[in-house]
């Protein structure tokens, strides 16, 4: 087996019932995902993706965090028009996700936020423990979601999607179970082994899982037809590239701002919160991506 870890330093990979256990060892920084991390897990999951190494893949995080997404402070240092190659690395996760011919199951130990999140909707399933967290800040700072959430998350929660993104809210565990965000609550001592018995139990001898993953997609969408049923990746990336880059601000200077609006967010999901009775909040990307989706939703 590949020594993985050299690359970024902060993931480890272990092997446990046949299942490869892949873990975020970050937690002094909330396990944000460097650059190297994100390469380091996309080439993790294409290693382990394919038939006969193992029978499924959990990813997991380290500490009271699952992920804090990107790694704002080395986004900061990004040179102009950086952003666009940093947002690809998330893209890339998603697509060695989806590509791969076995379960991969997320394993939420804390709060997943931004890039993150998104990366975990193109996960097959999601158990979290009751501290679990789900948190998409990109629309009160300014910016847009991406990594193919924009299509994912509605898969997953329906017409609820709109209301996560525009209110910023951090949903927990109850409300991200009833959503459909999680599939799962376990105790933490119990995280693992429960994602691993998910794995079990879908790959049992004779199973059609790799049928029903690859070439009858049921949450997994395809990448080639750019119907209604599926979707055209690389259209997709580039019309969510053009909504991540487009900013109020110039280059990155955004990332202080988000630092800061990050540390002072703490609206908590309400599912009986009625209609918004004011606009969007300064410095939001609603009216942005509002106008954008019109073009998205033409595209599939």
């Amino acid at each position: 087996m590949a020594a993985w870890g050299a690359e970024s330093g902060h993931i480890a990979v272990t092997v446990q019932d046949a299942v490869a256990v892949v873990t975020l060892r970050r937690p002094d920084r909330l396990n944000a995902l460097t650059a190297d991390m994100r390469r380091e897990l996309a080439a993790i999951l294409r290693h382990f993706g394919g038939a006969g190494q193992v029978r499924g893949i959990v990813v997991t995080g380290t500490g009271r965090a699952f992920s804090a997404g990107l790694d704002l402070r080395e986004a900061a240092e990004l040179p102009p028009g950086g952003l666009t190659s940093d947002v690809e690395l998330f893209h890339d996760i998603t697509r060695a996700a989806l590509q791969t011919q076995l379960p991969v199951v997320g394993a939420l130990n804390g709060i997943a936020v931004g890039g993150a999140c998104e990366m975990t909707l193109c996960f097959d399933a999601r158990i979290g423990t009751p501290a679990a967290e789900f948190f998409l800040p990109e629309n009160s700072i300014g910016l847009t979601i991406s990594n193919a959430s924009s299509l994912l998350l509605p898969r997953l929660v329906g017409h609820a999607a709109m209301r996560l993104v525009m209110e910023s809210a951090r949903i927990g565990a109850r409300d991200s179970l009833a959503l459909g965000l999680l599939d799962e609550v376990a105790e933490p001592a119990d995280l693992i082994p429960t994602a691993i018995g998910l794995v079990h139990r879908w790959t049992q001898p004779g199973a059609a899982t790799q049928a029903h993953l690859r070439r009858q997609p049921l949450s997994r969408p395809r990448e080639s037809t750019g119907s209604s049923a599926g979707v055209n990746r690389p259209d997709l990336d580039r019309l969510e590239l053009s909504w991540m880059t487009w900013s109020p601000f110039p280059g990155l200077r955004q990332a202080g701002k988000a630092v800061r609006l990050r540390k002072r967010a703490r609206a908590r999901w309400n599912p009986n919160r009625g209609p918004a009775t004011t606009g969007p909040p300064p410095g939001s990307a609603t009216v942005h991506a509002r106008s954008c989706a019109k073009g998205y939703l033409g595209a599939l």
